[in-house]
């Protein structure tokens, strides 16, 4: 199930700024609540559930979820951790909010999830939908004049370079695979890896 409870309660129990929210008002790590966590004292099952709980709320997934992709990303050719932070970063959701089109990924799954983006020209509605390069997303008509798409009608974005972004067209071009160092960097994959590998 996923949580639906404060944003900021998660970015505390992890000691860092997870980007739930646009505005955290200040350093998370001295908020109040804030657990002083001495990461030396943590078993080495300690650290790596903390990791994969990181990456669940990061991208706004189950544990269900969480685990369907790392047998997926065991089962692919290549490097298992690569594989598992391609999945999650080749999600529609986080291929929008990448883009600059959404202020967080959660922003960017109720959009989907209301149906304001079509693949190739068919409408697309799924968050976890797996993008692939050649991919065009764009901006169905009827939505073209949402809120949030006037709001950052003037607001630099910068997309990783796997990606085409264009928000005055309202379209996405996925032009390849991410590359290791274009994906998620606050997440130690190898520590999921770990854990799931157990």
């Amino acid at each position: 199930m996923r949580y639906t409870g404060p944003k900021n309660r998660l970015a505390r129990r992890e000691g860092q700024d997870l980007f739930l929210k646009t505005n955290l008002k200040s350093d998370v790590s001295k908020q109040p609540g804030v657990r002083q966590k001495r990461i030396a004292q943590l078993s080495e099952y300690g650290k790596q559930l903390r990791e994969k709980q990181k990456a669940k709320r990061i991208f706004g997934i189950t544990e269900r979820t969480c685990h369907r992709y790392f047998k997926e990303a065991v089962r692919r050719k290549g490097v298992t951790g690569f594989n598992f932070l391609t999945l999650l970063e080749l999600r529609l959701d986080n291929a929008v909010y990448r883009a600059g089109f959404a202020l967080t990924r959660a922003q960017a799954r109720q959009m989907v999830n209301h149906k304001v983006f079509q693949v190739n020209g068919k409408r697309a509605d799924i968050a976890s939908f797996q993008v692939k390069p050649g991919d065009v997303i764009t901006v169905r008509e009827r939505h073209t004049d949402h809120p949030i798409f006037v709001e950052m009608k003037d607001v630099k974005t910068f997309p990783p370079k796997w990606m085409e972004s264009n928000l005055r067209d309202r379209t996405i071009k996925i032009a390849r695979h991410p590359e290791m160092d274009e994906m998620e960097q606050t997440i130690s994959i190898h520590l999921i890896v770990e854990f799931y590998s157990r």
